[in-house]
């Protein structure tokens, strides 16, 4: 199943220089993980935004949800989802 995903990031203004750090590199190397595994096949940033939009390819809407909340940024993202459908004039 594809979804398009959203995902807007919110870190505390305060946030421990220390933890932002581990943080992110967590958050990269999860997503790296998920990309290799092709259940994250595209990843894009949203020009002038600390944001991306996401498609992932996955089993049901179960998996996405497990995804989603092992992101180590999952507590400071506004996320929203939107299932895909094939499109009658797609090309591909």
């Amino acid at each position: 199943m594809l979804f398009a995903v959203r995902m807007t990031v919110n870190l505390p203004p305060d946030m421990d220089p220390e933890v932002r750090a581990s943080t992110l590199a967590a958050e990269k190397e999860y997503a790296q993980k998920l990309q290799h595994g092709g259940e994250w096949p595209h990843l894009w940033r949203c020009v002038g935004e600390y944001a991306n939009l996401s498609v992932f390819d996955v089993a049901d809407n179960d998996r996405l949800n497990e995804l989603l909340w092992g992101l180590p940024l999952f507590p400071y993202m506004d996320i929203t989802v939107t299932p895909l459908a094939q499109h009658p004039s797609a090309i591909r």
